[in-house]
């Protein structure tokens, strides 16, 4: 199975398992993250989720070979990216979140991460845009400029850089960050779930309405990027193991 659940007592431990493709998401995978978010938020009994990638990634992104079949009904975006929840998540980053592998983390409500994770938006470099949240979302998880030379020049950061910016609540040791991550869980878990849920409600539904603009702009932008006979470039070369020969049309 390419996404794998654990129950640890309130919490639900979700694994995305496709190392051979650095965690990268395609069909199976977005139906297998949606099945996950389904249980977490229709079970009463789980209270929190944690979401991890095993192996060398906690996600690449999207599979560039299986683009277009990575949205829900439930969840959007392979099957998160755009989900109303109640419940907390927390993402645990061991290892790179690249392109809608940092929109997923984006996507989560707490990050915590291990000091060999890697952030990036590296989208522009294959002809293409974030166009999963990346762009806006980083811009209020991080200082405006850092998040403007992610978007336009494609370069991660590292997990300490992210740390001391906020972005990551809690920075652990290498292999230690599903530990750490079920750790605040349960520091989570020993509150009223009522109050957690309703008090997380509250913020994410703020920035929800805030964000329906920013949805537009997005949507709006990534149709121009597609149509681009860059971004078919880039796709190729990608593909091809090649550097792109960009046309700027």
């Amino acid at each position: 199975m390419p996404v794998t659940t654990d129950v640890r007592g309130r919490v639900l431990l979700i694994r995305l398992d496709r190392d051979a493709k650095l965690n990268a998401m395609d069909h199976a995978m977005t139906l297998g993250l949606d099945a996950a978010m389904n249980r977490l938020e229709d079970d009463p009994e789980l209270w929190v989720g944690v979401l991890a990638g095993m192996g060398r990634a906690f996600s690449a992104g999207s599979d560039l070979a299986d683009p277009d079949r990575n949205h829900t009904e439930r969840g959007g975006p392979y099957g998160l990216i755009r989900r109303p929840r109640r419940k907390p998540l927390i993402a645990a980053v061991d290892g790179l979140a690249f392109g809608g592998g940092f929109e997923l983390v984006l996507a989560c409500d707490l990050v915590v991460a291990s000091t060999r994770a890697r952030f990036a938006l590296p989208e522009v470099k294959r002809g293409l845009l974030a166009l999963y949240g990346g762009v806006f979302r980083a811009a209020r998880a991080l200082p405006l400029n850092l998040a403007r030379e992610m978007v336009m020049t494609g370069e991660p950061i590292g997990a300490e850089r992210a740390h001391a910016l906020g972005l990551i609540n809690r920075l652990c040791a290498e292999g230690a960050a599903v530990d750490e991550a079920l750790q605040l869980a349960e520091a989570i878990c020993a509150n009223s779930p009522v109050a957690v849920r309703e008090s997380l409600g509250v913020l994410n539904q703020a920035i929800d309405a805030a964000d329906h603009l920013a949805w537009q702009l997005s949507g709006e932008a990534a149709a121009r990027v597609r149509a681009s006979e860059d971004s078919r470039e880039g796709i190729a070369a990608f593909l091809a193991k090649r550097a792109p020969v960009w046309r700027g049309r």
